[in-house]
């Protein structure tokens, strides 16, 4: 439970999806730690709380004592750190695998409250995509190493600013046609961002928190979307036609093999591989119901920050918006 006496240290909170968590738990008055290898990167997020509730912290997720730096005296974490592509030192093992478990061992001896491990849907041991697989094995060593872990396993994040929308909007703007590897039949359930970070926070406020201990929870869309069926949805709200043209899965993995040494990674091998599975929640697993919450329909929020993509201006009528 959270109180104004509260420490809650967040890895990873100057991501799309850490700003909108941290705002949420701003208003219970909690002092919040950004850590980040950059403290200037988190201080936009200082308004979230009152003078001094909101701190950016140094902290390198790679050092044993940089991690316990920020989590001394900390009653509660949440981590967000997570690499979808590989580069340089920055490895799916580093990050996604030894971080996770290095940020749950700490927790463990600094005797936290809890620790919200943000994972993604999709993850599992035997997936064809490395990310995928290290994804997994972060989780499960997480929870190994602190039994009061919890696990939240959220679908393709949407909302103002997300990386999935927004990019095949620009792409339509520009491109003659839009990419379906596989022929989009990848099945998908997207989650609204102010949904997870409810989440988060009904987690952590909660006055009985152990009864969320080492639970994994998929936080999802009711609605099972097909990626073709996403990309329709995308263009009825930013009035676009463009057409499509399928991608078979290996042609698919020969552009990213090469789109992959490119500077901004815009597609790898590795992510047409996770595209090879669909990415839904298991039937019966926890989810956000279980935490209280209502999950928020695609179709009511995209209209609020795709308009800006319409021909003519984001007040441009979709009618007439080509």
């Amino acid at each position: 439970m959270i109180s104004e006496n509260s420490v809650i240290t967040v890895f990873g909170g100057t991501g799309f999806l850490g700003r909108h968590i941290i705002w949420q738990l701003a208003k219970t008055g909690a002092t919040i730690r950004v850590a980040s290898r950059v403290p200037k990167r988190a201080l936009f997020l200082k308004p979230a709380g009152t003078v001094g509730q909101v701190i950016p912290y140094f902290c390198d997720i790679n050092k044993d004592e940089s991690v316990r730096a920020v989590l001394a005296g900390a009653t509660h974490a949440v981590n967000l750190v997570s690499i979808l592509n590989q580069c340089g030192k920055n490895t799916f093992q580093r990050v996604n695998v030894e971080a996770a478990e290095r940020i749950a061992r700490i927790a463990n001896e600094e005797q936290l409250d809890t620790l919200v491990h943000v994972s993604a849907l999709g993850t599992s041991p035997d997936s064809l995509s490395q990310y995928a697989r290290s994804k997994a094995e972060g989780e499960k060593r997480a929870r190994a190493a602190f039994s009061r872990t919890v696990t939240l396993r959220p679908g393709v994040v949407f909302g103002p600013e997300d990386n999935f929308f927004n990019r095949f909007a620009a792409m339509a703007r520009i491109a003659p046609a839009l990419p379906l590897i596989g022929g989009g039949r990848t099945k998908l359930q997207p989650v609204y961002v102010g949904d997870v970070a409810r989440a988060v926070m009904n987690i952590i406020s909660s006055p009985d928190i152990e009864k969320y201990d080492g639970k994994i929870f998929e936080l999802a869309n009711p609605r099972v979307y097909t990626f073709r069926e996403l990309m329709d949805v995308m263009q009825a709200q930013t009035g676009q036609t463009r057409c499509y043209v399928s991608l078979p899965f290996g042609i698919a993995k020969i552009m990213g093999s090469i789109a992959g040494i490119l500077p901004n990674k815009p597609l790898t091998a590795d992510q047409v591989k996770s595209l090879q599975r669909d990415s839904v929640a298991t039937p019966g697993a926890p989810c956000l119901a279980d935490l209280g919450i209502e999950a928020t329909s695609l179709e009511s929020i995209l209209p609020t920050y795709l308009r800006q993509y319409r021909k003519g201006g984001a007040y441009m009528p979709k009618k007439q918006a080509s």
